[in-house]
């Protein structure tokens, strides 16, 4: 059995490639083939399903077969639970952030302090 750890890892393992990460990038805006997902990389057809099969194990692709096509799919709740893990972290930091943030407020306010009374000295006439 996989840990959530484990799925974290290999998603991200998955995405430190930029190839890959322009594959989830294209993906976003639809299914496609193995050859559509080669098309802008100068790189082999072969080398191109063993990066899909690479984000298959993580999880963030699935294939389906349609006829004789095999469109690979993006997994949008695996992209949605790495979402979630990183906006837990942001979150802390932000509300982090808003306490610091508070505390330079109050402390860059000059204390206030009793008005003195205006001086009796008079000036020197000369």
């Amino acid at each position: 059995m996989v840990t959530d750890d484990e799925h974290l890892d290999r998603a991200f393992l998955a995405l430190a490639d930029p190839v890959r990460r322009a594959i989830v990038a294209r993906l976003s805006r639809g299914p496609a083939t193995v050859n559509e997902l080669a098309e802008p990389f100068a790189i082999s057809l072969q080398a191109v399903s063993k990066h899909i099969q690479v984000l298959e194990q993580a999880g963030l692709v699935t294939r389906t077969r349609d006829a004789q096509r095999r469109p690979v799919h993006l997994a949008p709740a695996a992209l949605e639970r790495l979402t979630a893990w990183i906006d837990g972290y942001r979150l802390a930091h932000e509300q982090s952030f808003r306490r610091l943030d508070a505390a330079l407020r109050s402390s860059a306010t000059p204390p206030a302090t009793p008005s003195s009374p205006p001086s009796n000295h008079k000036e020197k006439e000369s």
